[in-house]
């Protein structure tokens, strides 16, 4: 490994709620997927909450050669302040990365980078390197392990004992999980040579089967030595505790069958076949949730899947290491008949909302009797005047680093890109004061966020985004500039808590507009915010639509998703009605919005951007604080 000073700080939460334990379960996490990395890159910092931690307490339960530092939370980084943990932060004290699974990704990148014959830690990562890259607002995977499954055995392990009775929902939705079938990026492949294996596995079982009989697709039970699961050698070969068995050329009746008739493929791990991040997210959670049920004397025998996967984790090579630095004490459970079918019944379902929300989303029919309805009782799109027409930036005065147009934009987009920052810049000014503190939401390359910490140099200005590489090209423009009223936070939106004055965003995709306005209501924060992609925007776990009590007295759901699809519509492409449909959609939805912001003691207009052809989306909020 190349020799390195920790140039990053790790900041982990500690709350000692139960026992030995160590609390948030997300601060276990991350301390077991540093041991099994052997990752020394980052300074540790674990941070108390509620009452004081001593040192001793902090040794009995970190094991290993980690060295950890206690502070308060007074001590962290005005940055770190703003987020959830746990959170790492650059040596220069601008750049953040919060949220666990972002923390995780990063610890396995700089793992990897730091010593690139770590093959098995990108592995981690999964193929094409997403695992758990979806933020949980859009993915119910990620939602499950980095956020339900944690909160919901916390919750399991500092229930009184009268209260922590049932397994937790969330424990038996991973069970339900475990036993749907896989599908991975050569399934075919695989399930092909699933199905050679069974039948070479029947005609061993019985000698005096013919080839024309196996062939012909009779079935065979086969009871006696049982060939090994070609998913577990897929799996294990992965992670090269075995050598991959030689290919065997598929026999034609394999390679005829379709690919409807090919056996489904079943968990070795969390996310499939390999072992992945999930695994890692997963483990510290379902170990406390077994010792804490073994404890109880409960009888585990609805989770059969859970434990094999649990036996199954602790066969991958530096598992048991990585447990063993971390103080887990890894249980060696039997194994355990499935579940009937009719047990899994109760958490197999899915919730009446999201079947909803289902059913919802596959209408027909256009736009127009919904818009009638809503002429009906009084309601169309309108828009306020834009209070500032004719200003625009000079932008031949900046620095380059300050225009969008620098990097690979061609010469007409970054013009448009220009013309909306006209719009969104001239309503901050006119609400920014000295001393305000600017968040620019889904910041991307910071084509905003740069802009105004630029204009505003009295100002502080924090880009918030998911995705990494944009939030570093944002960083080195500014670097470039040499602002220092700027930082920056890469987590989704959930993991910034901090307290602002003024919340903007150009083109928060769907449910990305609500979440920051909600934001914006929290903090009692004003907003400027240019909606986009309506086409994306659902029911989730926290939006339900329509938003506003008038709308939703008036359309159902899939009234409104209809309104959200037609929105879409006004590409410069598309014929001059549909785009003025698509218009009114678009103002209708916002309109929507808005009258849910006025709810919260909110001032709101919707205004239309100068020039409207800067953007097929080109409506804008600016909603102030009554």
């Amino acid at each position: 490994m190349k020799d390195s000073i920790p140039e990053e700080h790790l900041y982990l939460g500690l709350s000692p709620e139960y026992k030995d334990s160590i609390f948030p379960l997300h601060t276990s996490i991350s301390l077991f997927l540093l041991s099994y990395c052997d990752c020394k890159l980052f300074k540790i910092f674990l941070v108390p909450t509620g009452e004081d931690v001593d040192n001793q307490f902090v040794t009995k339960n970190l094991l290993g050669d980690l060295e950890v530092h206690l502070i308060s939370k007074c001590q962290l980084p005005t940055v770190v302040q703003s987020c959830c943990l746990p959170a790492v932060v650059a040596k220069d004290g601008k750049f953040c990365r919060a949220g666990l699974s972002v923390v995780l990704r990063h610890i396995i990148q700089k793992t990897y980078e730091a010593d690139p014959s770590k093959k098995y830690v990108l592995e981690l990562l999964g193929f094409k390197k997403t695992c758990l890259k979806a933020c949980a607002e859009v993915s119910q995977w990620t939602r499950l392990c980095e956020i339900s499954i944690p909160l919901a055995v916390e919750g399991f392990l500092t229930a009184s004992p009268e209260h922590c009775q049932a397994v937790p929902a969330d424990i038996l939705h991973l069970e339900r999980k475990l036993g749907e079938p896989v599908r991975v990026h050569n399934d075919d492949k695989i399930r092909r040579q699933k199905l050679q294996q069974q039948r070479a596995g029947a005609e061993a079982a019985v000698p005096g089967l013919s080839k024309e009989a196996t062939e012909e697709g009779k079935t065979v039970e086969v009871h006696d030595h049982p060939l090994p699961s070609l998913e577990l050698s897929v799996a294990f070969s992965k992670l090269h505790v075995q050598e991959a068995s030689n290919a065997v050329r598929e026999a034609p009746v394999i390679r005829r069958t379709k690919a409807s008739d090919l056996p489904p493929l079943d968990h070795i791990f969390a996310e499939g076949l390999y072992f992945t991040l999930a695994d890692i997210v997963l483990l510290p959670c379902i170990h406390q949730f077994l010792v804490h049920s073994k404890k109880q004397g409960k009888n585990l025998a609805n989770l059969p899947l859970i434990s094999s996967w649990y036996r199954r984790v602790q066969e991958v090579p530096g598992v048991k290491k990585a447990a063993d630095k971390c103080g887990m004490q890894l249980l060696q459970l039997p194994e355990l008949m499935p579940a009937p079918e009719e047990q899994l019944q109760d958490f197999s379902s899915v919730p009446d909302e999201l079947e909803e929300e289902h059913e919802d989303s596959h209408f027909i029919g256009g736009p127009r009797p919904t818009m009638t309805k809503l002429m009906e009782s009084g309601i169309e799109a309108k828009f306020s005047p834009h209070p500032c027409p004719n200003w625009t930036i000079d932008w031949t005065n900046l620095p380059s680093a300050v225009s969008p147009g620098e990097g690979k934009m061609s010469s007409d987009r970054a013009l448009r890109k220009q013309q909306q920052l006209n719009n969104l810049v001239a309503a901050v000014k006119k609400l920014a004061k000295p001393g305000d503190v600017i968040v620019d939401f889904c910041s991307g390359g910071g084509h905003v966020g740069i802009v105004l910490a630029y204009m505003l140099p009295s100002c502080q200005v924090v880009l918030i985004e998911n995705k990494e590489l944009s939030l570093i090209r944002a960083k080195d423009r500014s670097d470039e500039l040499g602002l220092n009223n700027i930082s920056f936070i890469q987590a989704n939106l959930d993991y910034f808590n901090g307290t602002f004055n003024i919340g903007v965003a150009l083109h928060a995709c769907g449910v990305a507009t609500d979440m920051v306005i909600e934001h914006c209501i929290k903090a009692r924060a004003a907003f400027v915010i240019s909606p986009c992609c309506y086409g994306f925007i659902q029911n989730t776990v926290k939006f339900k639509y329509p938003r506003s009590n008038r709308f939703k007295e008036i359309l159902s759901y899939k009234e409104h998703m209809i309104l959200c699809r037609f929105a879409d519509q006004t590409a410069v492409q598309l014929p001059p009605e549909r785009r003025l449909i698509g218009k009114q959609c678009m103002g209708l939805v916002d309109l929507d919005r808005a009258w849910a912001a006025e709810g919260s003691h909110y001032s709101v207009q919707v205004i239309s951007m100068e020039p409207e052809s800067c953007s097929p989306k080109n409506n804008m909020f600016v909603g102030i604080p009554a």
